[in-house]
């Protein structure tokens, strides 16, 4: 009884919350100035709140049936995470002619040196049964003069958390390419005034499709780790289609010897 109660309860705020928001569509042409502020101010904080909703609710319903979220957790896994363009729809989908230090969604940054490139981003649909992910991202580069070209992803605080020497980084990247070109992943680990970098080429010749990082090569004060981030570095992108279907992380500790 009690939650039908609820449920018409519920229905009935959101009624009045939906009629709020018309009315206050209806008027908004009519505001001053200082009123037009604090309506825009009140909507960009409820815009906040329901696109945290759309988004998970996007992200597990666009998630295989079966459940879980495909990531390939190796022995001991103590964090594994894909970042959210490749979970569930972001917004814009795409960024056309895109200039260096554009973001695609809250997570992926681009960085380029190049004054007349002709490239486009644009978040995909997964369509093939195989793919892990629901989404993925489709970068096309035709002409291009730049030296370098890379995504940057800052690791989120999980990753960060209790890092140690003894662990180390998996990261799987899913990609066809139009043509055979070089996929850098460097990884970057500020602890203190220091930044430790460690970088790998992935392999796209059947030799699989992840990286691993053994943070046992790299100085790290554990104590003082701050915070990580990813660059993906593309050698020679122009006149080049590149789908990334999949991206993640695992970290794990190593086993002991």
């Amino acid at each position: 009884m009690s939650g039908k109660s609820n449920s018409f309860l519920d229905r009935l705020v959101q009624g009045r919350m939906l009629a709020r928001w018309a009315r206050a569509a209806r008027l908004a042409p009519g505001l001053d100035r200082a009123q037009l502020r604090q309506l825009r101010a009140d909507a960009q904080a409820m815009r906040r709140e329901i696109d945290r909703v759309l988004f998970t609710a996007d992200e597990r319903l666009t998630a295989p049936i079966g459940g879980g979220d495909g990531i390939e957790r190796p022995l001991g896994c103590d964090w594994a995470w894909r970042p959210e363009l490749w979970r569930g729809p972001i917004f814009p989908p795409g960024i056309a002619a895109a200039p260096s230090r554009t973001m695609l969604g809250r997570e992926i940054t681009l960085f380029h040196d190049g004054k007349m490139s002709e490239l486009t981003l644009r978040q995909i649909r997964n369509q093939s049964a195989s793919h892990r992910a629901p989404f993925g991202l489709r970068m096309d580069v035709f002409r291009f003069d730049g030296s370098f070209l890379s995504l940057v992803l800052d690791l989120p605080d999980p990753a960060v958390r209790g890092l140690r020497r003894n662990h180390l980084l998996r990261i799987g990247l899913t990609v066809t390419l139009e043509r055979p070109l070089e996929i850098f992943f460097r990884l970057n680990v500020k602890h203190g005034p220091n930044t430790e970098q460690l970088v790998r080429e992935l392999p796209l010749d059947g030799g699989g499709n992840f990286v691993e990082f053994d943070l046992a090569y790299t100085k790290i004060n554990e104590k003082r780790v701050e915070k990580a981030w990813v660059d993906i570095i593309f050698e020679g992108p122009q006149m080049n289609q590149i789908c990334a279907q999949d991206l993640t992380f695992a970290r794990y500790p190593r086993a002991e010897i």
